[in-house]
């Protein structure tokens, strides 16, 4: 392995600035009617978010520069702390109820989401497990199975907020750590066909995820309930055009496209600044994406190809399914979009995580 550090990637480095910048700029956009009609303060939400900005900043400069190596020491012990934040903000009283699920531990508008810490909690465990030289995930029961119950028993947790958006990220982005790591394809398929029966039955067991998905495939239905976010959404896009109506112009932020400065920022920032900045955004994404993906194929080191992947695929599954539902091609889920959305905890973890890719491109030949 190189041991010698280099810079970061510059690709990699100026496509999460540019995207957090941007952010910044649509969070008070399409905050700033809200914040003023919510809280008396139009700079609200933005300047909460350039808060978190600087400490994930301040965090992703640490861990860009930390030996990620390092990381392998405390990889056991992330994933207990985050199991035990898991089990305690379901604890009455102390987890606090946002949106129909007890999934954040804070006071009043400040606070974590221990889902967000169990993202990155379990790319860093499967790294560490599955890159030691004696493991063999090749073998079903001995291999594939204990990781597999680890990731089972961490969904089925944040299910019990539930938090059905996070638990996917959190599952499609181990998924690819398993499949990177070597497991075999039928294994996989076979493991797949039971987790889509497993799907289905969660969304039959909540009366809302199957208005969501009827809503998905005809919004129309029911304009004023299951279908009115994706309705607001495409109504905020269309008339965006190819250069948009203006910074600041959305016409859509006025109550109503919920949420416009979290979930559904990109429909803003599609109304705003059109197809022509839609697109900016989405390549920015491709390059973060690519570049990500580049160090996870030049490490010379299992656990930092691993890693490598892992941290992309959560990126690049969270930009997916955000972007899927602002379009109306997904059932809502509640995703935010990285570096975009306001949001405390996933705006910190994620540059946490971004930093330990810009450190191991740092080893990358």
């Amino acid at each position: 392995m190189n041991k010698s550090r280099k810079a970061p990637d510059f690709w990699l480095l100026a496509s999460i600035l540019a995207l957090l910048t941007i952010g910044i700029v649509m969070v008070y956009s399409a905050g700033s009617v809200l914040g003023f009609h919510d809280y008396g303060d139009s700079f609200y939400f933005v300047k909460r978010q350039a808060l978190f900005a600087v400490l994930g900043l301040v965090a992703m400069f640490f861990t860009m520069n930390l030996d990620y190596r390092l990381l392998k020491k405390y990889a056991k012990l992330g994933l207990i702390v985050c199991f035990a934040l898991l089990v305690i903000v379901l604890i009455p009283g102390i987890g606090v109820v946002r949106g129909g699920a007890r999934s954040w531990l804070g006071i009043s508008s400040f606070g974590i989401q221990p889902s967000e810490f169990m993202k990155l909690g379990m790319i860093l465990f499967l790294s560490y497990w599955l890159s030691k030289e004696d493991y063999r995930i090749t073998h079903f029961t001995r291999g594939l199975l204990p990781p597999l119950g680890i990731i089972g028993l961490a969904f089925g947790m944040i299910m019990l907020q539930p938090d059905l958006g996070t638990g996917t990220v959190m599952l499609g982005a181990s998924m690819l750590i398993v499949f990177t790591a070597g497991a075999r394809i039928k294994h996989l398929a076979g493991l797949a066909a039971v987790g889509a029966i497993g799907f289905v039955g969660l969304i039959l067991a909540a009366p809302y995820r199957l208005a969501r998905i009827t809503a998905f495939l005809d919004p129309w239905s029911d304009p004023l309930g299951a279908g009115y976010q994706i309705i607001q959404s495409l109504y905020a896009i269309g008339p965006g055009g190819l250069a948009g109506l203006g910074l600041g112009m959305s016409r859509q932020k006025y109550s109503y496209v919920p949420e416009p400065q979290t979930d559904f920022i990109f429909s803003i920032l599609a109304e705003e600044l059109g197809f022509i900045g839609g697109l900016l955004v989405l390549t920015l994404f491709l390059i973060l994406i690519w570049r990500g993906m580049r160090v996870a194929m030049t490490i010379d080191d299992t656990f930092g190809s691993l890693l490598a992947v892992g941290i992309v695929g959560m990126v690049g599954v969270q930009v997916v399914i955000n972007i899927g539902v602002v379009i109306g091609l997904m059932p809502v889920t509640g995703i935010t979009l990285p570096l975009i959305s306001y949001g405390g905890s996933s705006l910190t973890l994620m540059l946490t995580a971004l930093g330990i890719l810009l450190n191991l491109s740092r080893f990358a030949r």
